[in-house]
């Protein structure tokens, strides 16, 4: 399901019309299309209404509507569905009594899902609609015999599946193992910080196999480690075996289902290596699915993963019907029917095409191929199917039906032909994104600017795009973005609280701000000003200062994680109005944020941000309010104040920036630099902040008067070093970029001398990327 958010400010007794115009693509599963519409309005509504129309051109078959939350008497009476022809109807509409909880109650029964399902008529083998020089094909074949399949399940039994989890799991195993035809053959692979499997091969799912295999089920026991590379090429090769020693299962339809919670821990444990492990494995021969449970999971790898083997991903969540959603997921492919699946267009005809191989088609799907035609070859236009079934070959002819179209373009005139446009360019733009995250550098460059260009030209929100607001407006005047997270980004209520907007016409300023603050530690690490660095040390509840003192221009290494090649940088400015024998004030100027993992750059300047600069990617000013996101690093802007990067498997940052004000001793904004969540960065980061992510000791003796009177120093012996140190305040701005807050901390002079490693010059590097 999409998840998109915005809040809004209302007065009490104000009358407000929302509306939302949103296109989804309804994929066919198990038999049946599902429109999903959560309902949850947390009040009594006195007028309530859910209104759905359906128009389908080949004709609805059936039509359901269910609401989760309702006692079936009361949805019997309140649901109203409806279809003939073309055409279906379902109407939602309780009135304030029967919303009611109790019939003396202010709380509502609406909580939950309210659920439309419905399915097409199956007439012809596939269906070609064309309109405007575009084509549309499904493709979905009724009346075929199920093949016979090769299943192995590959399952994680590290310590994270304990409790819950295994629990859901076996329980959903168990069913799906009952559910295996006589036909079928199987095996089960399990791996912790050792692999074991079941047989080591493939069996028939005989009654007695089936039933010692879940004997198996019920007695395995949970491991520690997680050697997801060893499972996998396990399972691979008891699938790969059917070529080599059991040719008679050569023309089953072969399937490898993983699953798991977590990060290869044991093992082969670089991604990269293992997704190279198993695609010279399986070498196009099957497909892959995972399945990722829970938010723990790298559902990016996994996704990559699956697709670079004709397969797809799916993450199951962590909730009381964890089982069903396993068992939901399997009944998707445990009856294939179809492989090697090559939908054929005339080459001179088609200008642009989507997928048009699939490995394998199973019962209750359908396959959709969309592309543009060539001026003058509609009426010429057709399509030629080739794969194999149970026992043999299938082939057929799909050709355009020009009456029906002709009839078609009559009832629905442009709302058609923009659809079957629309539709290719939909479908377009996700395979543009599903190869964009399995290249980098260059080509990923390419894959991105293509994906952007047709999202803006068609409108469509994707992870590289935002949405604007019509009406709407802040208290600043500043019009609200609608971002669309991408896949592996956690449920939009886990990510605290967003900006609050108000509609002007109706609704005066808040009197208490309500900018975007995501809630920060008290105390930080960072650097900020001239530049002061200011190292938080929780062991102690005390901190650490120092001050580098370098000329204009020169770059600074913050942070750099050589596992994963995170890193952090800066460049120092200079203050514009330097006086004559004055020191010359630095501060940081520019910021270069790199993940290279994912081919993410930001480059932060007092003026601007800059997302890839080195691709041509979008910028943004500092007048901007918005949310970016870029393969599991997530970038909040907020308005003229701070922004907010985190990485996954990485840490979280905070970068202030500084405007300056009439009469102010700087005359330059600058930017500040703060840690607000490291213990996910590896043990081995450096840098001038990134070396203080682990813990460091220190002892402070011999308090005495300093040159201050209001400064003592002190001696400190810090990594077998005796260091003179001096009490003092330095200002962390990381909560109030423009008074900041005081921090007492134990000043180390020299640069820092003694308390960094090395040299101070170490760090001094050639490029802010």
């Amino acid at each position: 399901m999409e998840q998109f958010t915005i809040h809004l400010t209302v007065n009490p007794q104000s009358k407000v019309t929302f509306q939302l115009t949103y296109e989804e693509v309804l994929k066919r599963k198990l038999k049946q299309y599902e429109i999903v519409i959560k309902v949850k309005p947390k009040q009594l509504v006195h007028h309530f209404e859910i209104d759905v129309d359906i128009f389908e051109p080949q004709g609805i078959s059936k039509l359901d509507a269910q609401a989760s939350f309702l006692p079936k008497e009361l949805a019997a009476q309140t649901i109203k569905k409806s279809f003939s022809g073309k055409k279906g109807h379902v109407l939602f509409r309780p009135t304030v009594s029967q919303q009611q909880s109790c019939p003396t109650c202010s709380t509502s029964l609406l909580n939950g899902h309210f659920k439309v399902t419905y399915d097409v008529s199956r007439d012809k083998i596939c269906d070609l609609l064309v309109a405007n020089n575009h084509f549309a094909h499904f493709f979905a074949p009724q009346n075929l015999t199920n093949m016979n399949k090769n299943v192995v399940f590959v399952i994680d039994i590290s310590g994270s599946m304990r409790g819950q989890k295994v629990k859901q799991t076996k329980e959903a195993l168990l069913k799906i193992l009952g559910d295996m035809q006589p036909g079928d053959y199987f095996d089960l692979v399990l791996f912790g910080s050792r692999v074991q499997s079941w047989k080591g091969s493939l069996v028939q799912a005989s009654e007695a196999n089936l039933q010692a295999a879940k004997d198996f089920v019920r007695r395995f026991s949970l491991d520690e480690a997680t050697n997801l590379n060893g499972g996998l090429l396990q399972g691979i090769e008891i699938l790969n075996q059917v070529q080599e020693s059991l040719p008679e299962l050569s023309n089953h339809a072969s399937i490898l289902i993983m699953l798991t919670d977590g990060d290869p821990t044991e093992g082969v444990t670089d991604r990269s290596q293992i997704l190279k492990n198993v695609r010279n494995a399986i070498r196009g021969r099957f497909p892959l699915y995972n399945l990722g449970f829970g938010h723990n999971v790298d559902f990016n790898f996994l996704e990559v993963m699956s697709m670079e083997n004709n397969g797809r991903a799916q993450r199951i969540y962590e909730d009381r019907d964890a089982t069903q959603q396993l068992q939901g997921f399997y009944s998707q492919v445990a009856k294939p029917l179809l492989v090697d699946v090559d939908l054929q267009y005339p080459q001179d005809a088609v200008l642009a095409l989507t997928q048009n191989r699939h490995k394998q088609y199973y019962e209750g799907s359908e396959i959709v191929v969309a592309g543009r035609i060539a001026d003058n070859k509609q009426s010429s236009f057709k399509a030629d199917v080739r794969a194999h079934g149970e026992g043999q070959e299938f082939s057929t002819t799909c050709l355009v039906d020009e009456e029906e179209m002709k009839k078609l373009l009559r009832e629905r005139g442009h709302m058609l032909e923009n659809h079957v446009e629309r539709l290719w360019a939909y479908l377009t733009i996700q395979e543009l994104l599903a190869k964009r995250m399995k290249v980098d550098g260059e080509e990923r460059a390419n894959l991105s600017s293509q994906a952007l260009r047709m999202s803006l030209d068609y409108g469509f929100v994707t992870p590289l795009t935002s949405m604007s607001i019509r009406g709407m407006a802040d208290q600043d005047g500043l019009k609200p973005i609608i971002d669309k997270p991408s896949e592996d980004s956690p449920p939009l209520e886990m990510l605290g609280p967003r900006r609050t907007f108000v509609l002007s016409a109706l609704q005066p300023s808040p009197t208490r701000s309500s900018s975007n603050t995501q809630r920060l530690p008290d105390r930080v690490t960072g650097v900020d000003t001239d530049p002061h660095f200011i190292i938080h040390v929780p062991q102690k509840e005390d901190a650490l200062c120092f001050n580098i003192n370098e000329e204009p221009g020169v770059i600074l290494s913050l942070v750099q994680d050589p596992n994963t090649g995170f890193s952090v940088n800066g460049q120092l400015i200079g203050n514009k109005a330097r006086s004559p024998g004055q020191h010359d004030g630095t501060y940081f100027g520019r910021l270069g944020i790199a993940n290279p993992a994912t081919a993410f750059q930001l480059e932060v300047t007092p003026q601007n941000i800059t997302l890839n600069p080195g691709s041509g990617g979008p910028v943004f000013s500092w007048r901007d309010q918005a949310v970016l996101r870029q393969d599991g690093v997530v970038v909040t802007i907020n308005k003229k104040r701070n922004l907010v990067v985190s990485v996954d498997d990485g840490g979280t940052f905070e970068v202030v920036l500084h405007r300056v004000w009439k009469g102010s001793s700087v005359h330059q904004d600058f930017l500040g630099f703060y840690v607000l969540d490291s213990h996910r960065m590896s043990a081995r980061t450096h840098g001038l902040l990134g070396q203080f992510f682990h813990p460091i000791g220190f002892e402070v003796s011999d308090i005495r008067p300093g040159s201050d009177p209001t400064k003592p120093d002190a001696t400190m012996v810090v990594k077998n070093r005796r260091l003179t140190v001096t009490r003092g305040l330095q200002k962390d701005y990381s909560k109030d970029p423009r008074h900041g807050a005081e921090v007492s901390c134990w000043f180390i002079h020299n640069n820092g001398a003694g308390l960094i490693d090395g040299a101070y010059t170490d760090y001094i590097i050639s490029d802010i990327f």
